[in-house]
């Protein structure tokens, strides 16, 4: 749930605001069930006597729309998160928006996250320079490129030497490089400081791209 305490003042506002804007839809939807025209019945859900027959079943027809859109609120939340994740966003950014822990937010929505895969290709065979990108929703079409990309880079004088895949969490679950002993793609794991891959644009991506280069020109 989201702390109140953390947010500014306009936000609260505008979090009081879409709760009202929530609670009047609930009160007509709970109005137009019990077949209330706009100038009948209680203005409020509390404008009945607390212990009377017609706040009773007032009450319960409230709870049951109430209820269902909780469970409406839950299905649009998590299609947001499943297309939030297919964008790139790890659990702590899921977490962030919703107001809860990355641990939360990974209970909440269970495979949710990794279901993109980034595949890094290094091109030119005599001195490696070049880089490109390409987003994959299967971790296994991203490797199987990678593979081929680098397998046929052999005969091409700016093909890819080196590939490398990460998934949503920018952490980097496959890599090769094209090896000159065996004229193939050899999959090799990535040094610890190389395994994790900040996004483009993001301070040290630039100097991640290098080193990355770097080591793939120690392999070859």
């Amino acid at each position: 749930m989201v702390d109140m305490w953390s947010l500014d003042s306009e936000a609260i506002e505008e979090s009081v605001a879409f709760q009202a804007q929530v609670r009047d839809l609930v009160w007509r939807e709970t109005r137009r069930r019990l077949g209330l025209s706009e100038h009948e019945g209680p203005a409020t859900p509390n404008a009945l006597a607390p212990t009377s027959a017609a706040a009773l079943h007032l009450n319960l027809v409230y709870l049951q729309v109430a209820t269902e859109a909780g469970q409406a609120g839950e299905a649009l939340a998590a299609d947001g998160a499943a297309r939030a994740g297919r964008a790139g966003a790890s659990y702590a950014d899921l977490g962030l928006s919703a107001g809860i822990t990355r641990q939360a937010a990974r209970k909440r929505w269970p495979a949710t996250v990794g279901t993109q895969w980034v595949l890094y290709l290094l091109t030119g065979k005599t001195g490696p320079h070049g880089t490109a990108t390409k987003v994959f929703r299967s971790g296994e079409k991203a490797i199987e490129t990678g593979r081929t990309a680098v397998d046929k880079g052999a005969v091409a004088d700016e093909g890819a030497v080196g590939a490398v895949v990460i998934d949503s969490s920018r952490q980097a679950v496959w890599a090769c490089y094209f090896n000159r002993g065996t004229w193939a793609p050899q999959e090799t794991e990535l040094p610890e400081a190389l395994r994790t891959v900040p996004r483009t644009g993001e301070d040290g991506h630039a100097d991640w791209l290098h080193r990355w280069e770097q080591h793939v020109a120690s392999l070859l």
